[in-house]
C-alpha cells in the first residue's frame, strides 16, 4: 500500500497572511488524514503568528528533512536562521529573502522526489526579486526550475477552469503574445491537463476573443479572423475540441462557461477578473504543463488583514486538496496508459488465403 502523499508547502511572505491560512487549514484533522504536510519555514515565525492570532490548539512537528516527516502530524522543516524578523503587514527585504529560501528548498526536495506535490504560499513579487529570483511570479520560476518549454497558468474552482495565453506580461505587450503558435501551444497543454490531471475524457474548451465583441467580424480588430480562428481550426484538426472565439463580457455574463470544461482567455485580467468575481477565496492557482504538481491559493499576501484573524483559509485548503487529486489522477493516467494495446493494420490481409492467418470470429 502506498504511503500518504507528502505535501510540501513553501511559506510565502512571512509578513503576510500565509502562515495564518496555512495554520488554520492544518488544524483540520481531515487534512492530516489525507496527506502528510511539510512546511518549509521557521518555528520562530510560526510561533509569532500563532501568538498574534491567539491560536493555542496547534503546533508543528519539527523535523530536519522530509524523510523524517510524521504522517500523523503537520511537519515543519526550519529553513531560516534565528535572526529572521517578522514585521506584520510590511513588505521587507528580509521577508522576500525568506520567501525565496523556502521556495528553493521545497522545489529542490520536489525535484529529488522527497515530496510529492508543492503548495506555494503567496509571495510579494517585488520584495522577492534578487539575483537568484528574477521572475514575474511562481509560474515563470517553476517553468525555469523544471526546464519546461511551455506552461499554462490555470485558475481552478468547483465550476470554472480558466487559462490565459498572455500571463504576467504588461498589457502593452499582450498583442505580441497573441500568436497562432502561442494559442495552439496553450490549447495543447490545456487539453492534456484536463484529460490527465482532471480525468475529463473529451474536454470542451471555450476560446475568448482578444477584442471587444470578439472583433465584431473585423470592425474592432482583425486578430480573431487572422490569428485566433486559424489557431482554433488547427487545434480541431488535432482532435482538440476548442470552440470560439467568444466575446468575453457576454460569455461570462450569460454563464456560458457552465457549458465548457475549460476557458482559454487571451490575457491575464480578461480571465482572472471574472474568475475572482465568481470564485474569490474558493479558487486555486494551478500550473499546467509541469512534470510536477504545483498549486497555490488564488490570493496574495493581503498585508491589510495580517494579525486580525479574519483571513479565509478556504483557498489554501482547496489548493491542498486539488494537489492531492491531480497527483492521484496523474498516477491513474500513467497506469492506464502504461501498456496500450498495440495497433495492427490488417487491411493488407483482406482476401488473403494464407491458411496460417487465424479467422477471428464474433463469438
Amino acid at each position: 500500500m502506498r504511503s500518504k502523499i507528502k505535501v510540501g508547502i513553501s511559506q510565502g511572505d512571512i509578513n503576510g497572511i500565509s502562515y495564518e491560512v496555512i495554520i488554520k487549514a492544518l488544524t483540520d484533522s481531515r487534512l492530516i488524514e489525507s496527506c502528510t504536510p511539510i512546511l518549509y519555514g521557521s518555528p520562530k515565525v510560526a510561533a509569532y503568528h500563532r501568538k498574534a492570532l491567539n491560536i493555542t490548539n496547534f503546533s508543528f512537528n519539527a523535523i530536519n528533512k522530509a524523510e523524517e516527516a510524521n504522517p500523523k502530524r503537520a511537519n515543519l522543516i526550519n529553513v531560516l536562521d534565528d535572526n529572521i524578523r517578522v514585521e506584520l503587514g510590511k513588505s521587507t527585504q528580509m521577508a522576500g529573502e525568506a520567501a525565496f529560501i523556502s521556495l528553493e528548498k521545497a522545489t529542490d526536495d520536489l525535484k529529488n522526489g522527497l515530496i510529492d506535490v508543492l503548495i506555494t504560499g503567496p509571495i510579494n513579487k517585488k520584495n522577492i526579486q534578487s539575483e537568484f529570483f528574477n521572475f514575474a511570479g511562481h509560474t515563470e520560476y517553476l517553468r525555469t526550475k523544471f526546464e519546461t518549454d511551455e506552461v499554462l497558468m490555470l485558475l481552478i474552482s468547483e465550476f470554472l477552469k480558466v487559462g490565459v495565453v498572455a500571463g504576467h506580461v504588461p498589457i502593452a505587450k499582450v498583442p505580441e503574445e497573441i500568436t497562432k503558435e502561442n494559442i495552439l501551444k496553450k490549447l495543447r497543454i490545456f487539453n492534456l491537463s484536463l484529460i490527465r490531471d482532471f480525468g475529463i475524457r473529451k474536454p470542451k474548451i471555450a476560446v475568448l476573443g482578444l477584442n471587444p465583441h470578439a472583433g465584431d467580424e473585423g470592425l474592432i480588430g482583425n486578430e480573431e479572423k487572422e490569428i485566433i480562428i486559424p489557431a482554433i481550426e488547427r487545434a480541431n484538426e488535432e482532435n482538440i475540441l476548442a470552440i470560439g472565439p467568444f466575446a468575453a463580457d457576454g460569455f461570462f455574463g450569460s454563464n456560458s462557461f457552465n457549458q465548457f470544461d475549460g476557458v482559454l482567455a487571451m490575457y491575464h485580467d480578461q480571465g482572472l477578473a471574472p474568475f475572482k468575481a465568481l470564485s474569490f477565496n474558493k479558487g486555486v492557482n494551478f500550473t499546467a504543463g509541469l512534470p510536477i504538481v504545483r498549486t497555490s491559493p488564488d490570493h496574495g499576501t493581503a498585508y491589510e488583514l495580517v494579525g486580525l484573524g479574519t483571513a479565509s483559509e478556504n483557498s489554501f485548503r482547496q489548493a491542498l486538496y486539488l494537489a492531492i487529486d491531480v497527483f492521484q489522477n496523474r498516477e491513474m493516467y500513467k497506469e492506464i496508459n502504461a501498456n496500450p494495446l498495440q495497433f495492427n493494420d490488417l487491411s493488407d490481409l483482406q482476401d488473403n488465403n494464407d491458411p496460417t492467418i487465424l479467422d477471428v470470429g464474433t463469438e
